[in-house]
């Protein structure tokens, strides 16, 4: 536990921001399973129609700190692929 006021502190700004970053995630996880589902359907107009707001929402995440910009440019060179061999 900690002892001083600080860290007290530094706790609650940890959890608050772990409870924001999660949400954020769990929102572009979503978003990227959607649009997996969608090309494995073969529902591939209605894919090509949702990745241009999954790429602003994954720069979005990306711009807050949530994930490294290097991963964010990774998951939507991936989708991308799997998209265009469709």
């Amino acid at each position: 536990m900690p002892l001083t006021k600080s860290a007290k502190k530094r706790v609650r700004q940890d959890k608050k921001r772990r409870e924001y970053n999660r949400s954020w995630k769990t929102r572009m996880k979503n978003k990227i399973k959607k649009i997996n589902s969608l090309i494995q359907q073969g529902k591939i107009i209605e894919a090509k129609e949702f990745f241009p707001s999954l790429m602003s929402f994954i720069d979005k995440v990306a711009s807050k700190g949530v994930i490294h910009k290097n991963k964010a440019a990774r998951k939507k060179s991936k989708i991308a692929k799997k998209l265009n061999k469709e």
